[in-house]
């Protein structure tokens, strides 16, 4: 037994602790003793004897994990090696499964062992008796097979202990299942246990966990995708991992795809926006042979341009720039896409590429100029391409292939548009024709009225200064609503009669006149043939002056004149032309003669018109204008309003958001002089008076806040969600402050009714937070709505979708939206008053109203959560009011919390003073320590000790979380720690000794074991 190839068990459960072992030579060794003993049971028991030592530590201690890595080698070291010729195994497979039982008793005592171990009560054996089937499963071979009947056992066994309570457990239990699951079998319990697990189980780990080892099917496929939006960190980094890793492209709909890239690269997490760029693009990519323009086919980049541009240039980021400059082979010499050969996907590239480049600066520009033409060249391209854009009639609108052709043809087209802005303008001859191409597409009727809007803002920012982009914009205004005409005039026929009349009767008098003067030569009266002759002159001149107006008659000469055009087309082209400029113009810039103008003929009767798109877009416009004049604010704030109750849904959300628009920049003075003597905004957060107080009906504040407060009630979900957003904004910068508004929000963020409004919850919800760690006075606020929220849930129907709200849940908001440590300036003086002093007082008030009442519960556990200051006076008051509950106060739950806080009241006290009395005070805490052996044999000391007061209380709330943490953790949960005397601080030594544990050791326990036999 003690020959160099053959090892004792003690001896090789010591040596397997120590990670330097080979650990393949002491397995080696022991094998070699094992099949040397022909009567195996002994060796069974001593070995799962020294087994146990191990089984009984939660902790991953480095020598216990040593352990257990060696027993796992040794149990399945027995197995043959593994065997890739199937003939061969096929020949074998019927001897070896009669020769089961004989070749392979130690693994199958192995497993009996641990399948009879995983039911007992300490959550250690159960850890470890999983962590243990985990392992010799992984380590077995992939083509290893085992009993039916030891894999129906095993498969039970684990999907027990994935409920258990312990996650660690669960975890173990959970990888132990990773070859036990059958993807093919939609009943499989291996992949329902999974699934349930990644959509219930609490413990983040444990769900990283399965998701770790998870098989791909179309059943698991969409569970894992939900879980790249896992409220866990790390969940979502090791979704993304494993949908690189195992899932096709192809396995994935446009709808997933696009959905993956949205929500990975605009992760809050950088590590899991790191994972996406790292892991999941180059994955993609390789799949497809690294071909970009093949990855943009897969996204459907016409329905999700943006997400498939921040895909583009997060490929761009980690692709050699030579690599970028190799694939425009796309573009001719001219340095532009040939237009029969421009699709979706490559002028998208192209936009990238170039906007890529021109973000790079100084660094980028030279590479620029290889990728993109000149402003000239490039503005002769793009007339030509937007030109050749086909203009659907009516009845071609129904031919659904027309209809597509025509939307590619757009799309493309808005990408040629948004490269203006990477185009070099500063060459003024460049500039002038690229501005002269994009006002001609603007002016012409055939351009889409879905491109105007961006060659708008692509015109005004070529244009400097804004008097000169008010110009531009209005009069090419002017020439769309206003275009040139040529007129022509119909023939009069009465006129052309009576012209014929009058020359025949010209032409009569002429042939008298030329009788008479024939007849006066020849009777020589030369003075009366001078006159005929001057008479004949006249009437000659006559004749050709009627023969002028006949001939301007047959043929009207045409006129060009100026035909204002008022159809729905043309109003909502010049609305969003005269939007833009709005947006583009400096907030400063005030409104001048030109924009009052187009507001009077052409903004303010739009509102009026028939039509709702171009109603809509005049609303917007109106909302806009009076951002650049408080006069022109106050004029209209009223019409406003009226349309924001009064139109059809989508033209109320414009008018409300240009109402809050208007409420932010300007304030509730924006009201008239008698009016904001009563507004409840007075610049330094006074509007909660006229919230709460309720003044006057016909004040106009009260009835923009009436009215705002009336759309967090609207069933229209997008009315609401503008409201609330609105309400959120004014309370954030101070416009407002009210309680009884902030309670209204906080309720509309639970209602179960909003549980799909996701940008609803997500605003509300950040808005919270900041909100209440901004300022002392926005905790107050907070504080002020405590009651009122909790009151108004608790009354609420069994009707009503508040009484699903879980009240715990928002008291616990309330509570750590205004705990003092949230704030991001908290105040140095820790004796001020804090909120929380406030807040337990309010909760203690409200108990003594009603000591049976079942919300009693509900604020007793809330009070021992809050954060209260040292203030003498008021730590006096509380302490009074919770003397007086714990004498009215029957529930023993709430007794034992009210006591609790109350001990802690008085102990800090008396710490105070004993602090105060004597600095040494501290060596106080080992001297405790050193006496708590003596208390514990001594019955009565020991009763007496809690009277102390100041050391005990503390401990037992500072000792009574940790341990449900350990429960938890990786690390361990105390259950093999010897029981200890609770304290405050430990002593530098017991520090140490802690320290110490890290490096645990099992000799010793077994060298006691072996000299106790």
């Amino acid at each position: 037994m003690t020959a160099d190839s053959e090892i004792e068990l003690k001896e090789a459960f010591q040596r397997a602790q120590k990670g330097h072992n080979n650990r393949a030579k002491l397995v080696a060794s022991l094998k070699s003793r094992y099949n040397r003993l022909e009567d195996k049971t002994l060796f069974h028991e001593e070995f799962v004897h020294y087994l146990k030592y191990a089984m009984i530590v939660y902790k991953r201690e480095p020598a216990v994990e040593n352990v257990i890595e060696f027993v796992a080698k040794f149990a399945t070291s027995f197995q043959p090696p593994p065997n890739t010729d199937d003939e061969q195994q096929q020949n074998e497979e019927e001897e070896e499964d009669e020769e089961d039982d004989d070749d392979h008793p130690f693994l199958s005592f192995i497993f009996n062992f641990l399948l009879a171990s995983h039911k007992a009560s300490s959550h250690a054996v159960r850890f470890r008796a999983c962590q243990l089937i985990n392992k010799l499963l992984g380590s077995m071979a992939e083509n290893a097979q085992i009993d039916d009947d030891l894999f129906d056992r095993i498969h039970q066994a684990m999907l027990v202990r994935v409920t258990d309570k312990f996650p660690n457990v669960r975890i173990q239990a959970a990888l132990a299942m990773t070859r036990l699951q059958q993807p093919k079998d939609p009943d499989c319990p291996t992949i329902n246990a999974y699934l349930l697990i990644l959509e219930n189980d609490s413990n983040a780990e444990v769900r990283r966990a399965v998701l770790s080892c998870i098989a791909m099917s179309p059943l698991t496929l969409p569970k894992v995708l939900k879980r790249t939006r896992d409220i866990k960190e790390n969940v979502r980094k090791l979704a993304y991992q494993v949908l690189a890793d195992k899932v096709h492209i192809k396995a994935l709909t446009i709808a997933q795809r696009v959905g993956l890239l949205q929500q990975g690269l605009h992760d809050t997490a950088e590590s899991v926006r790191e994972v996406v760029c790292s892991r999941l693009l180059p994955a993609w990519l390789l799949r497809l042979d690294g071909d970009v323009i093949e990855l943009l086919h897969r996204l459907d980049v016409e329905n999700c341009a943006e997400t498939a541009m921040e895909t583009l240039k997060t490929v761009f980021k980690t692709t050699p720039t030579e690599e970028l400059l190799q694939n425009r082979g796309q573009l001719d010499n001219r340095k532009v896409i040939p237009v029969d050969s421009v699709t979706c996907e490559n002028v998208l590239y192209w936009r990238a590429l170039c906007e890529f480049l021109k973000d790079k600066g100084d660094d980028g520009e030279e590479m620029l100029e290889q990728v993109l033409p000149d402003a000239s060249t490039y503005a002769d391209y793009l007339s030509g391409f937007l030109k050749a854009v086909p203009n659907l009639q009516e009845d071609q609108k129904a031919d659904y292939n027309q209809l597509e052709l025509v939307m590619t043809k757009e799309f493309i087209s808005q990408q040629l548009i948004h490269l203006i802005g990477c185009l070099d303008t500063n060459e003024e001859g460049g500039r002038k024709r690229v501005l002269a191409v994009l006002q001609e597409m603007l002016v012409l009727p055939e351009t889409p009225s879905s491109m105007v809007s961006l060659l708008t803002e692509k015109f005004l920012a070529l244009i400097p200064d804004d008097p000169r982009r008010i110009q531009a914009v209005a009069e090419i205004i002017s020439d769309v609503r206003e275009p040139i005409t040529v007129s022509s005039q119909p023939v009069d026929e009465n006129e052309s009669r009576r012209q014929q009349v009058q020359l025949a009767e010209v032409k009569v008098r002429i042939m008298e006149a030329n009788q008479a003067l024939e007849d006066c030569i020849a009777a020589q009266d030369f003075s009366r043939a001078a006159e005929l002759k001057d008479s004949i002159a006249d009437l000659e001149d006559q004749r050709n002056e009627v023969l002028q107006k006949i001939s301007g008659i047959n043929q009207p000469a045409d006129k060009e004149v100026r035909i204002e055009k008022n159809d729905p087309e043309t109003l909502l082209r010049c609305l969003t032309m005269f939007a833009e400029l709005l947006k583009q113009l400096n907030i400063k810039t005030r409104t001048g003669p030109t924009i009052s103008a187009l507001m009077s003929s052409l903004v303010l009767p739009s509102i009026a018109n028939a039509h709702p798109a171009v109603r809509n877009m005049a609303v917007v416009c109106l909302g806009t204008c009076t951002l650049h004049s408080k006069e022109l604010a106050k004029t209209h704030l009223v019409l406003l309003l009226q349309i924001a109750q009064l139109d059809e849904v989508k033209i109320r959300i414009s008018a409300l958001r240009a109402i809050i628009d208007l409420l932010l920049l300007f304030g509730f003075q924006l009201l008239s002089p008698a009016q904001t003597a009563q507004s409840p905004d007075k610049q330094d957060g006074d509007a909660a008076a006229a919230e709460d107080k309720g003044d006057s009906p016909e004040d106009t504040s009260q009835s923009i806040l009436g009215m705002l407060s009336e759309f967090l009630d609207s069933e229209v979900s997008d009315l609401r969600t503008v409201a609330a957003e609105g309400l959120a904004k004014l309370m954030y910068t101070g416009r407002i402050s009210s309680a009884k508004m902030l309670s209204r929000l906080v309720l509309l963020w639970y209602n179960p009714v909003t549980e799909d409004d996701t940008h609803l919850r997500h605003c509300l919800g950040t808005f919270f937070q900041l909100y209440a760690c901004s300022s002392r006075a926005h905790q107050e606020v907070v504080e002020e709505s405590f009651l009122p929220t909790v009151r108004t849930l608790l009354n609420a129907p069994a009707t009503s979708p508040l009484a699903e709200v879980d009240v715990n849940n928002v008291v616990e908001l309330l509570v750590e939206l205004t705990r003092p440590s949230v704030l991001i300036k908290p105040s140095a003086n820790t004796e001020e008053v804090c909120v929380h002093d406030y807040l337990a007082v309010r909760m203690c008030g409200e108990m003594l109203k009603d000591p049976t009442a079942p919300e009693v519960r509900l604020y007793a556990k809330a009070l021992s959560n809050l954060e209260l200051s040292r203030e003498e006076t008021l730590r006096q008051d509380l302490t009074t009011l919770l003397q007086q509950l714990v004498q009215v106060v029957k529930d023993r739950v709430c007794l034992r919390a009210l006591e609790k806080m109350l001990h802690q009241l008085v102990d800090s006290e008396e710490q105070a003073e004993v602090q105060n009395a004597s600095a040494l005070q501290p060596l106080d805490v080992n001297a405790d320590e050193v006496a708590a052996e003596p208390a514990a044999e001594d019955p009565s000391k020991s009763a007496k000790r809690p009277k102390r007061g100041q050391r005990k209380a503390c401990p037992a709330k500072g000792g009574r979380r940790p341990s449900r943490r350990d429960e938890s953790s990786e690390e361990s949960d105390g259950e093999n720690v010897p029981e200890s005397v609770p304290a405050v601080r430990p002593s530098r030594r017991a520090k140490t000794a802690a320290l110490a544990k890290t490096k645990l050791d099992l000799n010793p326990l077994i060298n006691q074991e072996a000299n106790v036999s």
